[in-house]
C-alpha cells in the first residue's frame, strides 16, 4: 500500500511577519519555515498504519513549496517517511484553496496513491478546506476529523470526532482522510532516523510534470489594514437590573446589532 501524507511548510509562529503592499502577500523571503504542526499528526497516523500493515507499505510526503525549501522536509523524513515529492513552480505563488487543491490532486495522480492522509488545518491559513477539495478533484471518498484509522479487509475504517462523540465510517480505497490531534502524539525523530533522512530521496515536480496547465487563484486580497487600536472600556453604573438591561440594549442598538 502506498500512503501519501500532504505536508505544508508554514512560517514560524515566533518569526516577525510583514505584508508586501504591492502583492498583498506575506513576505516569506528570509523567514524561517517549519512543518505545519497539524500535518505532523497526519504523518504519525500514516506511520502507525505502516507499522500495522508491514514493510510493503510505504509513506511518501507531498508538499507544495519552493524547491529552495525542500530540505525542511528532512525532519518529516527523519520521523519515518520513506521519501518525499515537492511540487514546485513559480506559477503556484499566491495559491488559494482552489488552486492548491487542484495542483495537489494533479500531483497525487502523477505519483499514485492508495490512501492520502492530511492534517485538518494549516497554521497560516486555517481554512480546513484543502483536504475535502483534493478528494473532490480526485473523485475519491473524503473522510474528515478522524481520530483513529485502520485498514480492514482492504478498506479504510475511521473513527470521526463529532460534537457528541464519534462515528465509525468505512470507505473503499483509494481514499483521502484528514485527522485531528487525537490521532496520536507525533513521534520524535531518532538519531538513526535523522542520519537516514539525509539519504532519502526528495523528487521535484513542476506543474507541467504533474500534467496541469498554469492556473490562477479564485480569490483576491483587495486590501488589508492593521486592527483598530482598542479603546478604553465603557463602564456603566446601573441602579437595578432593568436600568442595566436598557443600557446594554442602547449600546447594541447604537451599533445596529439589534
Amino acid at each position: 500500500m502506498r500512503i501519501v501524507v500532504t505536508v505544508k511548510l508554514v512560517p514560524d509562529l515566533n518569526a516577525p511577519k510583514s505584508i508586501d503592499p504591492s502583492t498583498k502577500r506575506l513576505v516569506r523571503t528570509g523567514m524561517e519555515t517549519v512543518l505545519n504542526p497539524y500535518d505532523e499528526y497526519a504523518l504519525e497516523a500514516a506511520l502507525r498504519l505502516k507499522e500495522a500493515l508491514g514493510a510493503e507499505t510505504t509513506v511518501t510526503l507531498l508538499s507544495m513549496v519552493p524547491e529552495s525549501s525542500k530540505e525542511t522536509l528532512r525532519k518529516a523524513l527523519a520521523m519515518g517517511a520513506d521519501d518525499a515529492v515537492v511540487l514546485s513552480d513559480p506559477a503556484l505563488a499566491g495559491s488559494d484553496v482552489s488552486m492548491t487543491s487542484a495542483a495537489l490532486a494533479a500531483a497525487l495522480r502523477k505519483i499514485g496513491f492508495d490512501l492520502v492522509i492530511s492534517g485538518g488545518l494549516a497554521d497560516d491559513g486555517s481554512t480546513g478546506g484543502v483536504p475535502g477539495a483534493v478528494a473532490e478533484h480526485l473523485g475519491v471518498p473524503g473522510l474528515t476529523n478522524a481520530r483513529k484509522l485502520e485498514i480492514v479487509d482492504g478498506a479504510l475504517v475511521a473513527q470521526r470526532e463529532t460534537d457528541t462523540g464519534y462515528q465509525v465510517v468505512r470507505a473503499t480505497l483509494p481514499a483521502l482522510v484528514s485527522v485531528t490531534m487525537a490521532v496520536g502524539e507525533p513521534r520524535y525523530a531518532s538519531l538513526k532516523g535523522i542520519m537516514g533522512a539525509k539519504r532519502k530521496p526528495i523528487a521535484v515536480l513542476t506543474l507541467g510534470d504533474a500534467g496541469i496547465a498554469a492556473c490562477a487563484p479564485k480569490t483576491e486580497v483587495l486590501r488589508f489594514a492593521p486592527p483598530p487600536v482598542r479603546t478604553k472600556a465603557r463602564v456603566v453604573q446601573a441602579n437595578d437590573g432593568a436600568e442595566g438591561a436598557r443600557a446594554i440594549y442602547e449600546f447594541l442598538r447604537e451599533r445596529k446589532l439589534v
